[in-house]
């Protein structure tokens, strides 16, 4: 479990095998490094990752096939992109931002950036080839005042439309500053987890509009049980 309160930016490098190295990016970060511990789960752009090795400057892990495919790590750039990297929440730690499971449900892209007196106000909507996807997993889940986690990040939405094709966050200088939404242009990739309590509301309320056909079979222990016998 994370808050979506981003700790460094770190770069990825593949090792072959669905294996990726993740090295911490600015050496005042180094606490991350030292807390480190095989096994310990680790959100790396909001995907969870278990550490599998520990290296000097970060650790190793591998990356499943469904998680390449659904996220944006297998599209990013060793050379040029950081990606935000958050240990997990531990008990007694601070819930600053939201749940956040480090399970991404599909990604989106930059539509607009605008910088106001106090924020940048950033547009996302679906990836046109993944527009299904982000319907059935993202857009039905945003609300306006909700949160979501873009590149794990815990964010607010400001705004979006009734269908859910688009939303816009406000993004402080801090975060702006502290995490790679800085250096986003428009049409890059991010990876979106919608709110987990949106997401068990709305199957509470799809199973119970839907009627069971399911019918129980008369038999001699049914007729017992409901004291006919």
């Amino acid at each position: 479990m994370f808050t979506g309160l981003i700790q460094a930016l770190g770069k990825i490098h593949p090792l072959g095998n669905d294996r990726y190295a993740i090295a911490v990016y600015h050496s005042s970060s180094s606490t991350i490094v030292r807390d480190l511990e095989i096994g310990d789960s680790v959100a790396v752009d909001g995907v969870c990752l278990t550490v599998e090795t520990c290296l000097p400057d970060g650790f190793s892990a591998t990356v499943s096939p469904e998680t390449l495919q659904r996220s944006r790590l297998g599209r990013i750039n060793p050379a040029v992109d950081l990606v935000n990297l958050e240990t997990s929440a531990r008990i007694g730690s601070k819930l600053g931002g939201h749940f956040v499971t480090g399970h991404v449900d599909g990604v989106g892209c930059l539509v607009e950036s605008v910088i106001s007196q106090r924020a940048w106000e950033m547009t996302f909507a679906p990836v046109s080839a993944l527009s299904e996807e982000w319907e059935r997993s993202v857009g039905r889940y945003l609300v306006e005042k909700g949160s979501i986690a873009v590149n794990g990040i815990s964010l607010t939405v400001a705004d979006c439309d009734r269908a859910g094709s688009w939303f816009k966050v406000a993004v402080i200088p801090h975060t702006y500053e502290q995490t790679n939404l800085h250096a986003l242009q428009v049409g890059s990739w991010v990876n979106l987890e919608s709110d987990i309590l949106g997401k068990y509301v709305d199957k509470l309320l799809r199973d119970r509009a839907q009627p069971s056909n399911a019918k129980e079979e008369i038999s001699l222990t049914f007729l017992g049980e409901h004291g006919y016998l």
